[in-house]
C-alpha cells in the first residue's frame, strides 16, 4: 500500500495535545499510549482511502487465530493494515524501552512468518529523539531482527518521520540525529 507512509505522517500531524499527552485533572499532562493509539486511528481512519482492499485495524486479539496460534504468535499488536500489509508497533518515548524487545520479536515475527510487507515502531513524545542509543542497543540483541521501520513522533502538530530501518546494518544514531537537526 503505497499510500500508508502520506496516511502516517498526515494522521501523526493531526493528533492534537491532548491525545499527545493526557491531561489530568489537578496534575500534569502524561503520557498514555492507549489514547495515542485510538486517536492516531482515528486520524488514519479519517485518512484512509475510500476504495482499497485494504483495512485498518486496531489491536487485533491473534490468540485464536489458526495460523498465528500454530507459529505462537499470541501478540495484540497496536495497529494493522490487513492483506497483510503493515503491523505498527507504538510506545512513548519515556516508557520506549519498557517492553522494547518483546515488540521487536513481534514486528520481526510478523515480517518473517506471517509475511507481513511492513514493520513499523512508531515512538512518540517530547524526547523522541533522546532514545537512539536504547532501541540499537536492544534492537542489537533481537535474533532474527527484521527490517523494522522506525518513525519518531516528536512534537504535537509535526508529522511523524521515518528515521531508519532498523536490521538493514545501517546507523541509527546518525539517521536521528539528522532527524534533530531539521
Amino acid at each position: 500500500m503505497r499510500e500508508l507512509t502520506d496516511i502516517i505522517g498526515n494522521a501523526t500531524r493531526s493528533i492534537e495535545a491532548g491525545y499527545f499527552r493526557l491531561n489530568i485533572a489537578g496534575g500534569d499532562s502524561i503520557y498514555r499510549e492507549r489514547v495515542y493509539c485510538y486517536e492516531l486511528y482515528h486520524q488514519m481512519r479519517k485518512k484512509w482511502p475510500k476504495r482499497t482492499p485494504y483495512y485498518l485495524n486496531g489491536e487485533v486479539d491473534k490468540a485464536r487465530h489458526p495460523i498465528l496460534s500454530e507459529l505462537g504468535i499470541l501478540s495484540k499488536p497496536d495497529l494493522l493494515v490487513h492483506r497483510p500489509v503493515a503491523i505498527i508497533e507504538i510506545k512513548h518515548s519515556r516508557a520506549a524501552n519498557d517492553g522494547l524487545e518483546k515488540d521487536l520479536d513481534t514486528l520481526s515475527l510478523f515480517l518473517s512468518k506471517v509475511e507481513y510487507e511492513r514493520a513499523i515502531l512508531l515512538i512518540y513524545g517530547d524526547e523522541a529523539d533522546d532514545i537512539s542509543n536504547s532501541i540499537a542497543r536492544i534492537a542489537a540483541t533481537v535474533k532474527d531482527l527484521g527490517k523494522i521501520e522506525l518513525w519518531l513522533h516528536q512534537a504535537v502538530g509535526q508529522a511523524a518521520q521515518h528515521v531508519t530501518t532498523l536490521g538493514l546494518g545501517r546507523s541509527i544514531h546518525n539517521n536521528v540525529a539528522n532527524l534533530s537537526n531539521r
